[in-house]
């Protein structure tokens, strides 16, 4: 298995404890990203459990909105990475955070239907790097996430958060 094949939370933090894509928490949603064959955007799946229906039927836009947070902070983090000419992974690691997240809902998203991620950079990676998120059902655009993610040091935010 090369490591395009291989998750990028699984290859950059697989000690990770998000709620959306963190693969130590055992309450989470487990998102896995991966680059695409067309070395441009970076694609997840997810399947929404039924607790997750905003209407009968329909996927409630919350966890749209979380899908399209941590897949789109992931597909800034991939591209930094790239950008350094290094694999995900490799140290000194990098983190990002939202910076503003950005969401249109173009149609209902129906619920039984695995969800396509489908997102890339647009612009230049920086220090603030903005990501478009295409959400699919099936081959239906439903929703597009157009948002802002930062590059930072997590313990320094933490700290600062705590007041450390």
């Amino acid at each position: 298995m090369s490591s395009l094949d291989i998750p990028l939370q699984d290859l950059a933090a697989p000690e990770g404890v998000c709620y959306g894509c963190g693969g130590r928490n055992p309450h989470g949603l487990h998102v896995k990203s991966r680059w695409d064959d067309d070395g441009v955007h970076v694609i997840a799946e997810h399947l929404p459990d039924a607790r997750y229906c905003g209407w009968p039927d329909l996927v409630y836009g919350g966890l749209i909105a979380m899908l399209v947070d941590c897949h789109s902070n992931w597909t800034a983090m991939a591209w930094h990475y790239r950008a350094e000419h290094r694999e995900a992974g490799s140290l000194p690691r990098i983190d990002c955070v939202t910076g503003n997240l950005g969401i249109k809902f173009i149609k209902p998203t129906p619920m039984g239907v695995p969800l396509i991620l489908r997102a890339r950079v647009e612009g230049d990676v920086g220090r603030k790097t903005r990501v478009i998120c295409e959400v699919y059902a099936g081959e239906v655009l439903t929703a597009v996430g157009d948002s802002v993610f930062v590059r930072v040091d997590t313990g320094q935010l933490a700290d600062a958060a705590h007041g450390r």
